[in-house]
């Protein structure tokens, strides 16, 4: 288990072109790119709220190629936290996460405790859907992680999705958000015990 401190580390995986940096990219800074450009690997950081104290997410996007297996396996062992991204005008990239999560449950351990997520996205392509949000839920379910459909261009689930990951956090308490700045859409944000948030 990654030592605590007051870094809350992310890793992002997923085939090429899923979409991974685009999440990333509408999520740190709000903005989306129509070109793709492939990433060896980037590291964003946002201040959130953790324990009450302030503290770094920091957010590790992946290469969506499987050259560097070392560098994959360096980012699971390091992290706390697993987004698994597909695209849901894509079966393959789905299937393509099956090896990366079989590596996760390798290092982390079979009952993974880590907060993992599954992520169908490119919602807004409901023309080209290849992959059913039935679908998607029982790979999730069979996974055991949780399971979410996004839009990096719409922006639709994306702040969500990470403050989900968040709240899956049993360790401690994370949360996107600063206390005393809550937000009307925020309201459900808060567990019963302490939980960190974006800021």
């Amino acid at each position: 288990m990654p030592e605590q401190s007051n870094d809350y580390r992310v890793v992002v995986f997923g085939a090429g072109g899923v979409g991974k940096s685009s999440l990333v990219l509408r999520f740190v800074k709000g903005t989306f790119r129509e070109s793709y450009i492939p990433t060896i690997e980037d590291t964003y950081r946002q201040v959130i709220s953790c324990n009450k104290n302030i503290c770094t997410l920091q957010i590790t996007d992946t290469t969506g190629s499987h050259q560097f297996p070392a560098m994959q396996r360096l980012s699971i062992s390091k992290g706390h936290a697993f987004i698994l991204v597909y695209s849901i005008t894509s079966r393959q990239s789905l299937e393509e996460l099956r090896p990366i999560w079989e590596v996760i449950r390798e290092i982390k351990g079979n009952d993974l405790e880590n907060p993992l997520m599954l992520v169908g996205n490119k919602c807004d392509e409901s023309d080209a859907r290849e992959v059913q949000t039935s679908y998607g839920e029982a790979q999730a379910k069979a996974w055991k992680c949780n399971f979410m459909e996004t839009s990096a261009k719409t922006n639709h689930n994306v702040k969500e999705l990470f403050q989900e990951l968040l709240n899956m956090e049993k360790n401690r308490d994370v949360s996107l958000q600063l206390d005393g700045k809550k937000n009307k859409s925020q309201k459900g944000t808060r567990k019963i015990k302490e939980k960190c948030l974006v800021m």
